[in-house]
């Protein structure tokens, strides 16, 4: 294999959107004592019929041990007939029938995690294996694994999917095994091999562990942000909006950021039993499309003060050198009390003379065209959010179209994305 090897496969130009099993439901293959949620074929189906519905999904993944712990006698991955007993070729056709794409787990390691097969010693065989079952996206994992062999174990099984002629997404783990084991991961091998990444914790169900991520993301911003764009993004791990240890204000909290991190929105939650006002945030299309921006520009932290943070990130529609921008305001308190915040467009880093037309994404609150000059005071519940949009607007009088296909410049370290600790 060259050393040049690249994935060069052209998906993933906006972020993944779909449904996966591994937070909400773990490896849980005890389809005796528990049918209604053991890991299966039924219950893929079953699941699978909610979640068109629940989010626009582009993906709906199959994240879990899909077979047995041996492979057959030519060395093939074969399935649990228990669980899936017309293999994984049938599960993909009804998952494809039904306009989403079916993706699957395995790890660059000796075995996954839970001590099924791993692909190393069988790279192209396995690559080979999940285009014959029409697999659309390819979770690999890193666990029994050395990090130092990951840089070359990574691209090569990148290219052995990309030579199967089929398109296939790459989520790797990658960067999070070498960062833990103290190495500098190789970002720009990384982003030629996988169409997304891990480079932190797996989520857990409760606010603490979204705040972790939270805070490393901001932490480490200009390591991680520059790496973000069409084909190749950040993964922070799971939506778990609707599960059991987020409120309200903190399901919000999640969505709104992950979507100014241009994250995958990947659900992992019981779509089956979900309660409405969850669903309703996984449905918001406004902060889908933020999510989803074409630009591809993961956002930043801009301030951090007492608990009070803004984060920010530039999209479309562009005129002239000035981006729209979606704005988060983010209360990490949790005194009790809605905090209130006054900031001008323009100490947010928005300085057309044009205005911008603002609205809140959540409470669909139109607040007009406002100059940069105009101060503008958002209310924010404790763990809550607020996420606003501003569309830069078009001079029309100079006849400039509205959109524009040309990308300005953008330094994502300039004077706008660099952290105040000052007040407004």
């Amino acid at each position: 294999i060259s050393s040049a090897v690249s994935l060069e496969n052209g998906l993933a130009r906006t972020p993944p959107m779909g449904w996966l099993a591994w937070e909400r439901f773990r490896c849980n293959t005890d389809c005796k004592n528990d049918p209604d949620n053991c890991i299966s074929c039924s219950y893929i189906l079953e699941i699978n019929l909610f979640t068109f519905e629940a989010q626009e999904s582009q993906f709906v993944q199959k994240l879990s041990k899909l077979g047995q712990k041996e492979r057959n006698q030519y060395g093939e991955l074969v399935p649990d007939r228990t669980r899936f007993p017309r293999g994984m070729k049938a599960l993909s056709d009804y998952v494809s029938d039904s306009i989403l794409k079916f993706g699957i787990y395995e790890d660059f390691g000796n075995y996954t995690c839970a001590g099924y097969p791993g692909v190393i010693g069988n790279l192209q065989q396995d690559a080979e294996t999940f285009a014959s079952w029409d697999v659309d996206y390819v979770k690999l994992d890193g666990c029994y694994a050395h990090p130092s062999e990951m840089d070359r174990g990574y691209p090569e099984f990148g290219f052995y999917l990309n030579r199967t002629g089929r398109g296939m997404i790459c989520s790797c783990s990658w960067p999070v095994y070498q960062i833990y084991a103290g190495m500098a991961p190789n970002f720009t091998s990384i982003i030629q091999s996988c169409n997304m990444w891990r480079n932190f914790d797996d989520i857990q169900d409760s606010w603490v562990s979204v705040e972790s991520i939270i805070d490393y993301y901001g932490n480490n911003q200009d390591v991680i942000v520059p790496n973000a764009g069409p084909g190749h993004w950040n993964d922070p791990d799971m939506l778990i909006i609707g599960n059991f240890g987020l409120s309200y204000e903190q399901s919000k909290t999640q969505m709104a950021i992950w979507a100014i991190l241009a994250a995958p929105l990947l659900m992992s939650v019981d779509l089956r039993t979900i309660r409405p006002e969850y669903k309703a945030i996984l449905q918001n299309k406004k902060i889908i499309s933020v999510d989803q921006d074409p630009l591809g520009i993961q956002g930043r932290r801009i301030y951090k003060h007492k608990g009070i943070e803004i984060w920010s990130r530039p999209i479309t529609p562009l005129y002239q050198n000035y981006f729209s921008y979606a704005i988060a305001f983010v209360n990490r308190r949790t005194d009790g009390t809605p905090s209130d915040v006054a900031v001008t467009l323009k100490e947010l880093g928005l300085s057309s003379p044009t205005g911008y037309r603002v609205e809140d994404l959540y409470e669909d609150v139109d607040y007009g065209v406002l100059s940069p000059q105009t101060k503008i005071k958002v209310k924010v519940n404790p763990s809550g959010v607020v996420i606003l949009r501003a569309d830069v607007q078009v001079d029309f009088d100079r006849r400039v179209s509205y959109y524009t296909t040309q990308r300005t410049p953008y330094n994502p370290l300039n004077q706008v994305f660099r952290i105040r600790n000052n007040g407004f």
